[in-house]
């Protein structure tokens, strides 16, 4: 199957994982790219986020740099720097996640890799943008869930702010970033204009709040006001959230609390006939509905709300969703094998071309694995 972006040529100078999760996405969807990797190759390679090691570098690598080539470079000799000016030439876009006046030193800066190739799409990712006071922050991720106002959103009230259990803020700029290279490939294939796409962490993150903070400036900037217990939105009522049942937990979404107080045989919600109501005081109806639902397990509460069309569902661990048959099949793990052999399991992109998957059984390269190959290529060009 042939795929959307294949002949096109990404050279990707990004690290850590904003950048190479926006070239990982491209890749998928056919695309050649080339990690240009400087002496020491990128920091995410030993930056173990967690114990895990798989073929002497850390996993979080493995997993966001599967499907590119590497070709390592120093940027600060002439000579590579050179041949590296050769790939800006043929490539489509370039791409990187330094922090402001890092690229221009480097010599990859938008106007000189513009001058190089006038119809180049150059894409980069900072933390948060070129200008301001906090231009010079560190882009981490945990720091700009932070500074954002998200950790405010989950979790109880009273029990401090709560991160995700996720690099959100990462991922979402890449997700921006990719979806502005694509706009851009797209003009620049009816007019010949390249372009230049700009994406901050902060700015992804704070958009990302949207809902949030479009409620927020209607109520007049009313602080954010999380329930005593049971939260997981902190601007919807009652009954959304996640309860505790006889042998496990229970998501319950948006519905109408009367309907629920007869469905589960709970009259004291049966009195909350406003829908006001199951906002103004979520606080306490939440409250009876935990105490209810402790009574019995969650198979049982999910057979009599299912079939009223109440959205509910059971709360999954990831060995307990990877044996429903329902995962099974998506086919959404795939297994990549290296150059060297070693092979692991990741996931696949969750994107699918007239019916078809986007899979790929290539690994991770090693640093500068495609160097020598690179070279020879520019001495035909």
């Amino acid at each position: 199957m042939s795929r959307p972006l294949e002949n096109i040529l990404v050279l990707d100078f990004s690290q850590f994982l904003s950048g190479p999760s926006a070239s990982l996405r491209l890749a998928d969807l056919g695309a050649r790219v080339i990690k240009i990797e400087q002496p020491g190759g990128d920091i995410c390679r030993q930056m173990y986020v967690s114990h895990v090691e798989m073929n002497g570098e850390s996993s979080i690598f493995h997993a966001i740099n599967r499907n590119k080539q590497s070709y390592q470079a120093n940027l600060k000799d002439e000579t590579q720097r050179k041949k590296v000016y050769s790939l800006i030439e043929q490539a489509d876009v370039v791409m990187h996640n330094f922090r402001p006046g890092v690229a221009k030193r480097l010599g990859i800066d938008y106007d000189t890799v513009k001058s190089i190739n006038p119809s180049i799409v150059y894409g980069d990712i900072s933390g948060y943008g070129k200008e301001g006071p906090w231009r010079d922050k560190p882009g981490q991720d945990l720091l700009l869930q932070a500074i954002s106002g998200l950790t405010t959103l989950s979790g109880n009230a009273g029990a401090g702010p709560v991160p995700m259990g996720l690099a959100i803020v990462d991922l979402l700029a890449g997700i921006h970033l990719t979806q502005g290279i694509l706009a851009c490939l797209i003009r620049r294939n009816k007019t010949g204009a390249g372009g230049q796409v700009e994406v901050s962490m902060l700015e992804s993150i704070i958009e990302f709040q949207f809902e949030s903070l479009t409620t927020y400036y209607y109520d007049g900037g009313q602080p954010t006001q999380r329930t005593k217990t049971n939260n997981a939105h902190p601007y919807l009522g009652a009954p959304y959230g996640v309860y505790q049942t006889a042998d496990g937990y229970l998501a319950l979404a948006m519905g109408s609390i009367p309907v629920l107080g007869e469905l589960l045989n709970c009259k004291p919600l049966t009195t909350y006939t406003q829908p006001a109501s199951w906002y103004d005081s979520r606080d306490e109806i939440k409250s009876i509905l935990a105490d209810h639902l402790k009574k019995k397990a969650t198979g049982y509460w999910l057979s009599i709300l299912e079939p009223a069309d109440i959205w509910c569902a059971e709360i999954m661990d990831w060995k307990r969703l990877f044996d429903t048959e329902a995962f099974k099949l998506l086919g959404m793990i795939q297994r990549v094998t290296m150059s060297d052999g070693y092979q692991f399991e990741t996931t696949r992109c969750p994107i699918r071309i007239n019916q078809e998957l986007l899979t790929s059984g290539l690994g991770t390269p090693t640093l500068g694995e495609h160097t020598a190959i690179i070279n020879q290529e520019l001495a035909y060009v």
